[in-house]
């Protein structure tokens, strides 16, 4: 806990910005003016001509050191700094107060060649054109109408916005199709190119987009993979790349069908403005119009020219047409006799059959109520109502013998209008009774089906 009689509490209180102040002081006047030797990464150049870049050490330690350099000293370049160069700053160490972060101001620049990654990157280029991987010869032609489209990108990269304002505004006419995947890091490469798979896979599409913004060269390394080039040779789909700013150049730009300064510039060259094509329509149907009007005028002249070299065989032509009036109106004739006798035989047929079907559901009346009086001649009920009754025996199944029973079973007598339960206490067969003693029975005899 902080105690404000301790000696510690006796110091002077400082603000950040007279901390920071102070240390910057500090740097200065321990460090005065440096040099040091590194590789540029994240060099950018503002409208007022200042530059900004970041210098890292050329064997990938994990060091950086952000660096500015001002107009006046920008200006005496004699090379254009970028990416991947190795170059050697002259300049004061100081801390850059808004963001409290320790900052090289650079007074002098000087290039000593390319670093470990552009050098890498030169290299595989190499090796690739040898292989025919960038053969201009080999690559494809865009879909010139294309419908769907697919966007290879991430869904939260400021390039699929721009994709996305680019087709609204150009061509709203397209359907876009996002197939998601990491653009930065060791995990994109394989990423890259499973995605590329997938978007040429994809029924319908026209056009395969790869697109990201701008960045280093180590965050555009992703694109210099020798896996997402060979993807996208292999993608059976035609790719455009949008990948970076202008001045940035990958190697997934040098293998793709179509190579686009940026997104938006790879969005313009995926499908035409949709105005332009309303424009193109307009203009084919005007002509359209013009090619129909022509024909019909020519045909025109040629029917009159005809109509005149027939002239003198317009009397048989007209003789011709009366005959032809003449057979029609006989013809129209015969017809109506015909349709009208047939008409007559229809309907005498038809009244022969309601006349036989009348006959046959008669008699099939007839039979049908014979059939039921035999049923029910035959309905075991029937023959209960004239006091005759079945007996069965516990599971329900019928006793047609005394055979079927044994002395203290119990059965159950059905009658017509109800039916009892009973317990055979004796059997008797033929015309002696089989007493067992002590024993009765405990239902009157009655008769039953099967003869009981």
């Amino acid at each position: 806990m902080f105690d404000p009689q301790s000696p510690a509490a006796a110091r002077p209180v400082w603000s950040v910005a007279a901390l920071l102040l102070a240390a910057g002081d500090a740097l200065t006047a321990r460090f005065g003016a440096v040099v040091v030797r590194g590789e540029i990464s994240g060099f950018s150049r503002a409208a007022s001509g200042h530059c900004y870049l970041s210098l890292k050490d050329a064997d990938g330690a994990a060091a950086m050191l952000r660096c500015a350099m001002f107009r006046r000293a920008a200006a005496l370049l004699d090379f254009a700094p970028a990416d991947g160069m190795q170059v050697e700053l002259r300049g004061r160490i100081g801390v850059y107060e808004p963001r409290g972060e320790l900052q090289l101001v650079v007074e002098g620049m000087r290039r000593l060649g390319a670093g470990a990654l552009y050098e890498e990157f030169l290299r595989l280029r190499a090796r690739l054109q040898e292989q025919g991987v960038f053969d201009p010869a080999r690559k494809r032609s865009i879909a010139a109408y294309p419908r769907r489209i697919a966007v290879v990108t991430s869904p939260q990269a400021a390039a699929w916005h721009d994709v996305m304002t680019a087709f609204q505004r150009r061509a709203p006419q397209v359907e876009l199709v996002l197939v998601a995947s990491p653009v930065q890091g060791a995990e994109a490469p394989p990423l890259l190119a499973a995605a590329l798979q997938r978007a040429g896979a994809l029924a319908g599409v026209d056009t395969v987009l790869l697109v990201r913004g701008g960045g280093s060269l180590e965050d555009l390394w992703a694109f210099n993979d020798e896996r997402v080039v060979r993807a996208i040779v292999a993608c059976p789909r035609p790719v455009v790349c949008g990948v970076g700013h202008e001045s940035d150049v990958t190697l997934a730009d040098l293998a793709a069908d179509l190579r686009a300064p940026t997104p938006t510039a790879a969005a313009e060259l995926a499908a035409p403005e949709q105005q332009q094509l309303l424009q193109h329509l307009q203009q084919l149907q005007a002509a359209l119009q013009r090619a129909v009007r022509r024909q019909l005028d020519r045909q025109a002249q040629r029917l009159d020219s005809a109509a005149l070299r027939l002239g003198p065989v317009a009397g048989a032509v007209a003789a011709q047409q009366e005959r032809q009036r003449a057979l029609e109106a006989r013809l129209r004739h015969a017809l109506a006799v015909q349709v009208q006798r047939q008409t007559m035989l229809l309907s005498q047929l038809g009244e022969r059959l309601q006349r036989g079907a009348r006959n046959a559901l008669l008699l099939s009346s007839t039979r049908l109520e014979a059939q039921a009086d035999r049923l029910f001649a035959l309905d075991p009920r029937a023959v209960l109502g004239r006091g005759f009754a079945w007996i069965e025996d516990e599971a329900g199944r019928a006793v047609v013998s005394v055979q079927g029973v044994a002395p203290g079973e119990r059965v159950r007598a059905v009658w017509a209008d109800g039916a009892a339960r009973a317990r055979i206490e004796a059997i008797e067969t033929g015309s002696e009774p089989a007493q067992t003693p002590g024993q009765g029975i405990s239902a009157a005899p009655a008769r039953r089906r099967g003869a009981t």
